[in-house]
């Protein structure tokens, strides 16, 4: 079985090397972009399974690069990380096909558990 690949776009490089951490140790492969440009030539290139978005991003904000994933491939799943109650954009993402949401500082735990119920069962719906 080829190995889940997960995306993370994250402007902040602790915030990225902490999650590659967490995500390399629970088995999958992981990527790292620091701006839209560079998220949107790995998932063209590497075809990510899961993609962990920061909302804020300088240059393309994170609900232009989903439109872009969406575009590229929609069966990408896509987590959307953000900063500050914004509760327009977090629609706006679901909209766009967005799964769900962590607010910063997020809890590694339940970040880990999502992903890896999306990537191992392919839906949250079901958690019985």
């Amino acid at each position: 079985m080829d190995k889940k690949k997960v995306l993370i776009v994250d402007d902040q490089n602790g915030i990225r090397i902490l999650l590659m951490e967490v995500f390399n140790s629970e088995g999958y492969t992981t990527f790292q972009a620091a701006n839209g440009k560079a998220a949107l030539d790995i998932v063209n290139s590497d075809r990510p399974d899961l993609v962990l978005l920061d909302m804020k991003i300088p240059g393309m904000d994170g609900l232009e690069i989903l439109k872009h994933i969406k575009e590229i491939d929609p069966a990408i799943k896509v987590i959307m990380m953000t900063a500050y109650g914004e509760l327009d954009m977090i629609k706006e993402a679901t909209k766009l096909g967005a799964l769900m949401h962590f607010t910063k500082p997020f809890d590694i735990d339940e970040m880990r558990v999502a992903v890896n119920l999306h990537l191992r069962t392919g839906s949250i719906d079901q958690c019985s």
